[in-house]
Formats: structure tokens, C-alpha cells, sequence
């Protein structure tokens, strides 16, 4: 056989196999798919709320915080948009990282919620607290 010959009896084996690889299963006939009805489309306007009832936030804030521990014995809760615990019995008090936070027409910290409280500057306070009051 000459070499021409092996070469184009190759080719066509090589194409034969590759026309089976990419060829499609034929489909199996299937039960047609009985239609749905049709969804009912969602709407835009605010459901009313019940009167004298706050309406309820889309989803509910967090206790804590994934990345900073609660104070210790005290009521608080995680304020994700400031960035710190507000402590539910101390108004404008905060804590994170060991330290409370305490605004009263300006900043002071502590390390504990009973003080001694040093005054502080917007520098010494976490960034949320700052843009919440302004400084």
C-alpha cells in the first residue's frame, strides 16, 4: 500500500470517529409538558401596613456583629451602618473593640460604660459614629 493510500484510509477513519463524537443522541419522545399558568405578576406598589404598627424592615438587623464581640453584661444590639454595638440602656453610648463611645454634644471614651471618660476628637471615634452626628 503506498503512503498516499494509508494516509487517506487514515483520514477517513479519523473523520469517521470524529462525526461520532459530536454527533446528538437522537430524543426520546416524552409525555408532552402540560402548560403552567401563568404566574401573577408581582406588584409595585406598598402593601398598606395595619395602623399604629411601625412597618416591619425587609430584613431584620442583626444582634451581633460577625466581626467584633458584644460589650459584657449589657442590652445591646449590632448597628451595621454605624459600625459598633448601641447599648439599649445607655442612650448614645457605643462600643467596639473593648472601648465605649459616648456622645454628649461631643465625643468621649471609655473602657468601661461607668467611665472615667476621656474626651476625644471624630479621629478617636469609629468612622459610622462620625458620619451619624455629624462630626
Amino acid at each position: 500500500m503506498t503512503a498516499i493510500a494509508r494516509i487517506t484510509l487514515l483520514s477517513f477513519f479519523v473523520l469517521g470517529l470524529s462525526a461520532c463524537a459530536v454527533q446528538r443522541p437522537e430524543p426520546t419522545h416524552l409525555p408532552p409538558i402540560p402548560p403552567s399558568q401563568p404566574k401573577p405578576t408581582p406588584s409595585t406598589s406598598p402593601s398598606p401596613s395595619k395602623p399604629g404598627l411601625p412597618a416591619k424592615p425587609a430584613k431584620p438587623l442583626p444582634r451581633t456583629s460577625a466581626s467584633f464581640a458584644p460589650p459584657p453584661g449589657g442590652n445591646s444590639h449590632w448597628d451595621p451602618k454605624l459600625g459598633v454595638y448601641v447599648l439599649d440602656d445607655q442612650p448614645n453610648t457605643f462600643y467596639r473593640q473593648r472601648t465605649y463611645y459616648r456622645w454628649d454634644n461631643g465625643w468621649s471614651r471609655s473602657i468601661s460604660p461607668k467611665g472615667p471618660w476621656e474626651e476625644t476628637d471624630i479621629h478617636g471615634v469609629p468612622g459610622g459614629l462620625g458620619r451619624q452626628f455629624g462630626q
